[in-house]
């Protein structure tokens, strides 16, 4: 599939604008998104890119729509995984919610930026030497193994070199002054937190791409699909984030799914690497006659993958255990430190009642295990009784009497 500078040209422009078109009609005004609000976008972006798979489909051939939508797909999956990450980064930072988004955005733009430079140096790097693709492979096949050894379940906040280093070095205020970037603080201009938490999440970007990158590779080596299907599962990944909050924490064991894909995807460029093989010390630099794993049979393992994974983690005991869990400690988390806004306070506890609900409706083994966990029985009776002062204050309404299982 051959594609002019006309139509790179046209598509960067695209591109470019919906950012520029988020910047300046969505973000520019500190607000929540609704549901409905977030709903409607994320089926635009989804929609947009779907139409440009189509377009990809009839002008390039059924090899090259295979190629784009297996791309797409597992970039969105991949980057649905990041948002859980971002989750908890902003959790971690206490971004109150209402600026979440403009966060979300430069994060979104950036990952853009970066990812592009990788998917020039990675088809530069391909083009050149075929070993880079025994080097993409093991760095998937090690990924998937990281995958499978991370436990989500305890909600640490990330922590990397390049978060460790900016809290070092960006020295800024205690407080938040909306979504300003500079406040001034006794006379003194200062940098405020909200600097620190989009280098926290520009940071973690770099750490994504290095994986993303090469499992895109694996599916197409068409740089136009390659850099096409990453911008088009990173656009509207803002307004997936509102949709899908909930559900992030339902989606318990979509770290296990995403590790069978890479594996796959790993596994398909080694094969690939093999048929394709110029190294002396391996078949004398000659190549292997291996099988390879074909486009069409990538996408259909792909979403199956995803779809056992998806219903696995929603019917399951245990994963409705785990979210239950997960839920009701991020929300008792938001209730204590996050949120000052006296409306988003209530919304917020009526949600940890909800998941109090839930849990109280498990099987006993399960229901037993999770208020077994001294922290969190604790983190919730800390809640409730800030929300009596509150409520004495007059600053929350009380809620329906709910059995909160927390003595």
């Amino acid at each position: 599939m051959n594609v002019s500078g006309a139509v790179w040209l046209l598509t960067v422009i695209g591109i470019v604008g919906l950012l520029l078109f988020d910047y300046f009609f969505h973000v520019r005004r500190t607000h929540i998104p609704s549901l409905g609000e977030a709903a409607r976008w994320t089926a635009v972006y989804i929609g947009i890119a779907v139409a440009f798979g189509f377009g990809v489909l009839i002008l390039g051939g059924g090899t090259a729509g295979a190629e784009y939508f297996a791309g797409y797909v597992t970039e969105k999956a991949l980057s649905v995984d990041n948002l859980f990450v971002f989750l908890l980064l902003l959790g971690s930072f206490k971004v109150p919610r209402a600026d979440q988004q403009k966060v979300l955005l430069f994060g979104i733009t950036f990952s853009l930026i970066v990812r592009t430079g990788f998917i020039f140096l990675g088809a530069a790097l391909i083009n050149s030497f075929a070993w880079v693709f025994y080097l993409f492979g093991l760095i998937l096949l090690i990924t998937a193994g990281n995958l499978l050894r991370e436990q989500h379940d305890d909600d640490r906040p990330p922590d990397n070199v390049i978060i460790r280093l900016a809290r070092r070095v960006l020295r800024t205020s205690e407080n938040y002054d909306g979504d300003k970037l500079v406040t001034t603080v006794d006379g003194r201009r200062m940098l405020t937190p909200m600097l620190l938490v989009m280098v926290a999440i520009g940071g973690t970007d770099i750490l994504f791409a290095l994986d993303s990158i090469p499992a895109i590779f694996g599916l197409t080596q068409n740089t136009y699909l390659v850099f096409t299907a990453t911008a088009f599962s990173l656009l509207g990944l803002r307004q997936l984030y509102f949709l899908i909050d909930g559900l992030l924490d339902r989606l318990v064991y979509l770290s296990y799914g995403l590790a069978a894909i890479l594996a796959l995807i790993g596994i398909k460029l080694i094969l690939h690497a093999l048929h394709e093989n110029n190294v002396p010390f391996i078949n004398n630099g000659e190549h292997v006659d291996a099988a390879e794993i074909s486009t069409g049979l990538s996408l259909s393992l792909i979403i199956g993958i995803l779809l056992v994974t998806v219903l696995f983690s929603l019917l399951s005991p245990r994963g409705r255990a785990q979210t239950y869990t997960r839920a009701a400690r991020r929300h008792a988390n938001e209730y204590l430190d996050v949120e000052t806004d006296p409306a988003y306070c209530d919304e917020i506890y009526h949600r940890l009642l909800e998941e109090e609900a839930h849990i109280n409706g498990l099987p006993a083994k399960y229901r037993a295990r999770t208020y077994a966990e001294k922290e969190l029985t604790d983190l919730l009776r800390r809640a409730h009784e800030l929300h009596e002062r509150r409520v004495a204050a007059g600053t929350c309404f009380r809620p329906e009497p709910a059995s909160t299982g927390v003595s």
